[in-house]
């Protein structure tokens, strides 16, 4: 009777383990969604808000706006400055109006025309110091005003042919570089002040909105909480024990509860360091309670509309992925 004793927990492992050999491990998580967190520029009021807690967005979508407080000053400033520079651009590319010109043309002849009275004045006061009618300082006072006009007679045609020459290359090259300077001066302000409009930055939907109309967020405190539209993935723990068939591009079958059928899906991601630690001071039977953070893509157009939060369990297929 003894050996028989001893073959009856023997014969019930056997039975045991093969009524489960069907059954593959299954590895449970939850569905989840990529988690974008829009966070706030600065401190300024919230003073327009597009959106409501559930409501779906696209690219590109106003969400919320801020107040743009001493940023619209700068702006502005910014813009007159970008304006100020173009005209002086402009005014430095065109030249000199023809006004300008013959105001330099009519003071060059009122110049040669005083150099001719000047020159006539000199000669007659010469001859009579000549004459010893008229002393030599008058000689000298005749000559200083005669050279003074032929100073005036040389600026006044200097200047003429100066504006005819038109306005030299390095000066609207100089022109054209502050232009540029105060349009990048601008266009950097303008990202600054783009940044008081939250916009969705993909196709999703909105989960939380933790601020009101007319609160003060903390500068980068989330102000919108999105969750991405497309195909989700399913955050999973692997045991210790399946960490070896669990790879990156393995193909496994996906199930949860209210959803028929077996869902197919593709392992993106395992971690490489366990859940629990310290792994290196672990024995042989401690091991199996470690557990590997790993991705699941599901490329099946049914998960697309899924919502997140739902349990899963996720086994194994029998081959890798092609």
């Amino acid at each position: 009777m003894k050996p028989l004793r001893l073959l009856v927990p023997v014969l019930a492992a056997l039975v045991a383990a093969c009524a489960g050999g069907d059954d593959a491990p299954q590895m449970h998580g939850t569905l989840e969604r990529d988690r974008l967190e829009l966070v706030a520029e600065s401190n300024e009021r919230i003073v327009e808000l597009h959106v409501r807690e559930g409501d779906a967005v696209v690219t590109g979508d106003l969400l919320l706006r801020q107040e743009a407080g001493t940023m619209q000053a700068r702006l502005d400033q910014a813009r007159a400055a970008v304006v100020e520079a173009e005209r002086r651009l402009a005014d430095a590319v065109a030249g000199p109006r023809q006004r300008e010109l013959d105001q330099a043309r009519a003071a060059l002849g009122g110049a040669e025309s005083a150099l001719v009275t000047e020159q006539s004045e000199y000669a007659r006061i010469d001859a009579l110091v000549e004459r010893r009618l008229l002393s030599a300082s008058s000689r000298d006072q005749a000559r200083a005003r005669r050279d003074a006009a032929l100073a005036a007679r040389d600026e006044a045609r200097a200047g003429l042919r100066l504006l005819e020459e038109g306005t030299r290359p390095e000066q609207v090259r100089q022109a054209r570089a502050a232009v540029d300077r105060a349009r990048a001066s601008l266009a950097e302000l303008e990202t600054s002040a783009a940044r008081y409009e939250v916009r969705a930055p993909r196709d999703g939907r909105v989960e939380a909105l933790p601020y009101e109309l007319g609160e003060r967020p903390p500068p980068g405190a989330p102000v919108v909480v999105m969750l991405a539209d497309g195909v989700p993935y399913a955050r999973i723990y692997v045991p210790e024990p399946l960490r070896a068939q669990v790879t990156a591009g393995r193909a496994v079958d996906v199930t949860m509860d209210g959803v028929q059928g077996v869902l197919r899906g593709v392992v993106r991601y395992v971690s490489a360091e366990a859940a629990y630690t310290p792994y290196y001071a672990l024995t042989q039977k401690d091991r199996t309670r470690l557990s590997f953070l790993a991705e699941i893509a599901l490329d099946d157009p049914q998960a697309a509309a899924l919502p997140v939060g739902l349990p899963v369990q996720v086994t194994v297929s029998a081959a890798p992925s092609p």
